[in-house]
Order: structure tokens, then sequence, then C-alpha cells
């Protein structure tokens, strides 16, 4: 006689017409009902000895494997078994793994497994749960294929946009060349800058491997420089300095961001330095909390007057420096001097939420 234990159960049967029920006949029902459930499970089943034996497979095995189960029952199964039975728990095989099954056609498929220990008057026997997940393969398998086709679509729309950009930035260089007023070369020279900006932006997404999330750092070291380059005839009187603590924005901050730094720069070198002083331009992007980030521009030239209000500035860069920084949701402080800075911070979660 063959009983199997499953956890750990008292029943008593009280009658007066009948006699209570014998412990053989207690084994055999609960052997019954034991087989009914693992016959009627919508997972293959199979039951193996610790020699290796298949002792029970179920209807679901059948028709998954394209074995009957007499050409199953009692076969040798030729996995390894010692390092289950060493320590005969519930878990699953082959943790991390990538499992296939075979089936009697010769076609594979994956398979998740949850093995069982199962206690016998023959001892300890594994009762395997065996998953066919090969339609749940497929669709990851076409997810995948589709987030590469995606980021290679990105990676084109961004090419083509920074391409794009640059040729109107080229076509404003060469309308400057017979432009004779100041005033509107200058106008001209900031129209560029920001088309510069945003190129920039575009470049780095290019190049970047996550198209959600731009390296700012990398984006500052390239144009900063081009900037001081072309608002100053000796560049070298202005010192830069860039603090960044690998802070990476999604596009829909990054080119509000791009765009911030390069008004505020382009108002620093325009105002703060005259009559060829030397001087410093900071620029910090940290994180400010674990959820918001802080982006300021600095500089230790002559200040900006006291009662200036930026929401009443006359100056397209200045206002449009307002209503970027209520795009990102920020909140905008200025200190007037020593030095003059321009902070803005915005939660990080927003924008990660937007993009």
């Amino acid at each position: 006689m063959r009983f199997w234990r499953i956890g750990t159960f008292r029943m008593s049967i009280v009658s007066e017409s009948r006699k209570p029920a014998t412990l053989e006949e207690v084994l055999k029902k609960s052997e019954e009902r034991f087989r009914q459930v693992v016959e009627s499970a919508p997972n293959a089943m199979v039951m193996i000895s610790r020699g290796g034996l298949i002792e029970m497979v179920n209807a679901q095995a059948e028709r998954v494997f394209g074995y009957n189960r007499t050409e199953m029952l009692r076969q040798n199964h030729p996995n390894l078994r010692d390092w289950f039975f060493s320590g005969p728990v519930s878990r699953p095989m082959g943790a991390g793994r990538d499992l296939y099954a075979l089936r009697k056609d010769g076609s594979e498929f994956p398979v998740e497994i949850g093995l069982n220990p199962i206690e016998t008057d023959e001892g300890t026997m594994v009762l395997s749960a065996i998953v066919d997940i090969s339609d749940r393969k497929h669709k990851e398998e076409s997810i995948q294929s589709a987030l590469r086709e995606k980021d290679v679509l990105l990676g084109e729309i961004h090419h083509r946009v920074k391409n794009n950009l640059q040729i109107v930035y080229s076509l404003l260089d060469l309308q400057s060349t017979n432009i004779d007023d100041e005033k509107v070369l200058g106008m001209m020279r900031q129209s560029q800058n920001r088309i510069r900006s945003m190129a920039l932006i575009h470049q780095t997404l290019y190049k970047s491997k996550d198209f959600a999330r731009v390296d700012f750092r990398s984006f500052l070291d390239a144009l900063v420089p081009n900037l001081i380059s072309s608002y100053l005839a000796q560049p070298e009187r202005i010192s830069l300095s860039i603090n960044s603590d690998g802070v990476l924005l999604p596009i829909n901050a990054a080119i509000p961001c791009g765009l911030v730094v390069s008004e505020l720069i382009s108002n620093a070198l325009k105002h703060g330095f005259p009559n060829n002083i030397e001087g410093q331009i900071t620029i910090d992007l940290t994180h400010h909390t674990d959820a918001a980030v802080m982006l300021s521009v600095a500089d230790n030239g002559i200040g900006i007057p006291e009662d200036f209000d930026i929401t009443q500035t006359p100056t397209l860069g200045l206002q449009l420096v307002s209503m970027l920084a209520d795009q990102l949701g920020g909140e905008l402080s200025i200190q007037h001097s020593d030095p003059t800075r321009f902070a803005i911070q915005f939660p990080l979660h927003k924008a990660m939420i937007q993009s």
C-alpha cells in the first residue's frame, strides 16, 4: 500500500450508524483525493522518486509533452536530483535561468517549474508543476523588439531634428553677414544660441542609449564654452565652473533647462562684465532632495539693480527664463549681487512622469 501525506491534519468521524473509519480507509481516501487534485490540475504535474523514476503524471502532462502516460510512467528522469533531496523544500527550479522542456516530437519549449516534496510510504518524492510559458515568452520578445524599433526610430528623429536645427543656425549665420545694425545682430546671435542649445540636447539624446534621460553635464560641457566664445572677443577673461552630481533629466525637462542656461549665461556675458573686466560664471545642477532638482547660474559681475523685477522686464531672454521656470513647475529665486544668482528648484518626479 502507498499513501501520501500533505501537511498535517486531524480527522474524527462520529456516527451512531457507522463504525469509525479505519486508518487504512482514511489513507486510501486521502490518496484518492490527492490523485484527483493532481489529475485535474491546470499545469502539467510529474512526480519523481528519489531514484529518478516517474511515478505519476496527469492529463495536462500528456497534452504538454505529447506522450501518453504509459510511455512516461516508470521511465527514468534524466535530471540530477541530489541537490533537491539534500534539502527538500518547495522552491522554483533553476531560479534566474531560462528552462526548456522537450516534447515527444523533439521540439523544445520554455517552461517554469515548481518543485514540491511529497512524503510517501516509499520515502520522499518530488512533485513538479510545469508551466508552458511559450505565449508569455513570445509576447516578451515582441515587446522587446518593439522597444528596439522605437529606440532606433527615436534616435533617427533626434538626429534629423539636430541636423535641421543646425541648418537653421547656419542660415541665420549667413543672414547675419548682411546686417550692420548691432542691435539686430545681437538678436540674431541670441536666436542662434537658442537653436544651438536645442540642437545640442538632441545630439546628446542621439548619442545616448536612454532617450528618456539626458546627461545634462555632457550637454553643459558642450554648450557653455561655445556661448562664451560667441559673445566675447577674449573668452579667457571669464572662467567657468560647472558642478553637477550626475543629474539625468527627461527630454521635456532637459530642453527648457538648456534654454534657461543659455539665456542666463547670455545675459551675464552681455551685462555682467562691462569694460572687459574679468570674472567667473558658475553653473550648479544638483539633487536638492530625492524628488527635486536645483539649477542655478551665478556670476561675480557687477550685479543687477535691487528693484529688478523679472515679471516686468522688457528683455525677451529673461521673460523666457520666467516662462520656462513655470513650464518646469519650479520656483525661481534671484540673488541680485555678490554673486548674482538665478536659481530654479523644480520637481524631478513631475518631469519624469510628463516624459
